[in-house]
């Protein structure tokens, strides 16, 4: 079994055998895309809902709608059609106050979710997982080889779904 870390704005995939890991989810959202016969899937760590606010995207895992489209392609040329893809999701927490300033900057987390959870949708993309929201950090990791998905958060016994 081998560790694949994935991290800020990043994306990878993987296949049986692997673990995708993400640390640091914030209001960042963890996507894992994941075909359970074939055991392919991948994760992203995505950092802001939209690519539209930036039009120099260099990494195209930092936004949802070029993160979902990039790890779509990447688990179709491993020869996955997208028809069997499922979602699952986590993060986008709440990690900042009333007093750090813009409601934009205070609803990120939401930001994101929303972002993630309407391209998902547009891409015919069932979420079948998901642990969204709260205010606390998590660590994530997928493991190929059964489809599970380990939440880690801070003060809290991890879980799975």
């Amino acid at each position: 079994m081998s560790n694949i870390v994935v991290g800020m704005a990043v994306l990878n995939v993987g296949k049986d055998g692997d673990v995708l890991v993400t640390y640091g989810l914030g209001s960042c959202v963890g996507l894992v895309l994941y075909d359970a016969a074939s055991k392919i899937g991948g994760m992203a760590h995505i950092m802001l809902p939209s690519s539209s606010i930036n039009t120099d995207v260099k990494s195209r895992a930092k936004f949802a709608d070029t993160a979902i489209e990039e790890v779509i392609k990447k688990i179709r040329d491993m020869g996955v059609p997208k028809s069997r893809l499922k979602a699952k999701i986590a993060g986008g927490a709440s990690m900042f106050t009333a007093s750090s300033g813009s409601p934009l900057i205070i609803k990120a987390g939401q930001n994101n979710i929303d972002a993630v959870t309407k391209i998902l949708a547009k891409e015919g993309i069932p979420i079948i997982a998901k642990d969204v929201g709260g205010n606390k950090g998590r660590t994530i990791k997928f493991d190929m080889s059964n489809g599970q998905l380990s939440i880690n958060m801070v003060g809290q016994s991890s879980k799975i779904i």
